[in-house]
């Protein structure tokens, strides 16, 4: 089977973002997705260009273009909040972000009526069905195929790392799971979802895709739902790591670290590098860390088996990813990941507003829509 890749020009960048909506009063999702769509859609169009239907009616999804820069990015997303911010306010909804709704049941949600959602939950049963989860895909441009799967794998050194600046997703069912992403753990129950395989050869990537269709796992490529991917008709890489994010700072912050990250390996490639990747069990377990403890995560840094707090890696990074992000002009961008190591990832918030409202999860919900309007509370 050939996959056809469509270059993109290097290190362009674009931004998915799922948003929850709910109940002003109650804090309960509310499955309204499709009036908010009928009422956003252009006259004498499908839908709208920017304003997505997902798997729920409880949920809708922004979109961008392809941007040239990050703050590019952030400004169509904070178009497309606006947008929907003035049907939704009328109808007393409200939108959020995190990788999980704190306390409203699975099983009461209501799935779109689309032919592809519907096959889904049919093979999924149970599993699909508690896709009670919200995530952000950052897609960076690469300008030639047989960049792609060496920039991936040593992407994959860096997933803890998004993983734990993006863990938003502690509480399930009104409880709280003792995980700072219990999204990332779901995520991967469905078929084909979670870590990529490290293909090194593009052949390699065409053979399984092949033996997919051919035993019927997928019928797309898109059902391919890894953490990280490529995206061969768009002419990117697809970062899908991350938890859903409380607000466009914090998506900004993620997208330019990815960003940053892709144009660094893409450089080394160019100059001969041999770009470093991490064994598959490596990889694996940080994961695990990654989702289980977020930014106490001591995650493996290679394959001789040192390892690190992420944060300080982090921290290091950021340094090292500056003359890149210059090159990018997303500097500012980048160093907002250093407000989520400030004030703490969505996890740690939402764990701290429930201890000072007595466990109270409606005040979680509550301060998930305070930060989706106004950002992280700063002192």
């Amino acid at each position: 089977m050939h996959i056809e890749f469509s270059p993109s020009r290097r290190s362009t960048v674009g931004a998915e973002w799922e948003l929850g909506l709910v109940d002003r009063r109650s804090g309960e999702l509310s499955s309204v997705a499709e009036q908010i769509l009928e009422a956003v859609r252009p006259d004498g169009q499908a839908e709208h260009p920017k304003i997505k239907q997902e798997l729920l009616l409880n949920t809708i999804e922004i979109i961008t273009g392809v941007c040239g820069t990050i703050a590019e990015a952030k400004a169509d997303l904070n178009d497309s909040l606006d947008v929907v911010h003035g049907v939704a306010d009328p109808l007393g909804v409200e939108m959020f972000s995190a990788g999980t709704h704190p306390f409203s049941n699975w099983y009461q949600q209501k799935v779109t009526d689309k032919e592809r959602y519907a096959k889904l939950i049919d093979r999924t049963q149970w599993w699909g069905r508690q896709m009670l989860i919200y995530g952000v895909h950052i897609h960076v441009g690469v300008d030639h195929r047989e960049k792609v799967l060496p920039v991936l794998d040593a992407l994959l050194n860096y997933a803890p790392h998004l993983q734990a600046l993006s863990a938003s997703s502690p509480y399930w069912g009104a409880e709280d799971t003792g995980y700072a992403s219990n999204r990332a753990l779901m995520f991967q129950q469905l078929p084909t979802a979670g870590l990529p395989f490290q293909f090194r050869k593009w052949a390699e990537l065409e053979s399984y895709v092949e033996d997919m269709f051919t035993t019927g796992v997928i019928d797309s490529f898109s059902e391919i739902r890894w953490d990280i991917r490529p995206s061969p008709k768009l002419g990117t890489i697809e970062m899908r790591v991350c938890d859903g994010l409380p607000t466009l700072e914090e998506v900004g912050a993620i997208a330019a670290l990815t960003q940053c990250l892709v144009d660094d390996f893409v450089e080394r490639l160019e100059d001969g590098e041999i770009l470093p990747t991490l064994p598959p069990w490596h990889v694996q377990e940080n994961k695990w860390r990654a989702a289980r403890y977020g930014t106490d995560a001591i995650v493996i840094l290679d394959a001789a088996g040192r390892e690190r707090l992420v944060t300080d890696d982090v921290a290091d990074l950021l340094d090292r990813l500056e003359p890149v992000a210059r090159r990018l002009d997303c500097v500012a961008e980048l160093r907002d990941v250093e407000t989520i190591l400030r004030y703490g990832p969505s996890y740690r918030r939402q764990r701290a507003v429930a201890q000072q409202h007595k466990g109270s999860l409606k005040a979680v919900v509550a301060a998930l829509v305070t930060e989706m309007r106004e950002g992280i509370a700063k002192d």
